[in-house]
């Protein structure tokens, strides 16, 4: 089993990724940090002539993860009640990905995967986090990628997540799950 983990903060070892590496202790993945991808957001042309036009960035790496992937781990801190900027570029860009013809298998592979999302904020995140893990859904929903599970952590200051009992519980047992898997 291949696993991929989409780092969506712009601080290095936030509380979402030190979650992200709670849930994948031990186990062989891969993480992409989103802050060090140079991805321009979608200049969306679905509905015009010619459609989206290739773009000079590096989201193939973002594509090329999805195709070798079983497990796509979405791990982003709560900026204003929703993800990251860095993670909405990339989910934005899956617009233009679905429909580029250099990669027609890319629908298909996403319908075999697993998506799991992991979600670090201070305000209150297990209430006010869950429109954000909604909005997942939907896309999930959308691409028709399974959604597996979801953990929304309490950490504020940098290492906060390591008080949070009830998120490394729930990583734990994840990470357990995802052991059993491999």
């Amino acid at each position: 089993m291949k696993i991929t983990t989409f780092i969506g903060s712009s601080r290095a070892e936030s509380n979402s990724e030190l979650l992200a590496d709670l849930v994948t202790k031990e186990i062989k993945h891969r993480k992409l940090y989103l802050r060090d991808l140079a991805i321009q957001p979608i200049h969306d042309l679905r509905h015009k002539e010619g459609g989206f036009q290739p773009v000079e960035d590096e989201y193939d790496t973002i594509i090329h993860a999805f195709l070798e992937s079983d497990v796509l781990i979405f791990s982003t801190p709560i900026y204003w009640y929703s993800m990251s900027g860095s993670m909405k570029i990339m989910i934005d860009r899956l617009s233009q990905a679905i429909r580029d013809e250099r990669f027609p298998q890319l629908t298909e592979r996403i319908q075999s995967a697993e998506a799991i999302v992991l979600a670090v904020g201070g305000d209150e995140p297990k209430i006010k986090g869950l429109p954000l893990i909604q909005q997942f859904r939907y896309t999930f929903d959308f691409l028709k990628l399974p959604f597996s599970a979801y953990i929304l952590g309490e950490g504020n200051r940098p290492g906060d997540i390591l008080q949070d009992r009830e998120a490394l519980m729930q990583a734990d047992l994840l990470n357990q799950r995802l052991k059993g898997a491999n």
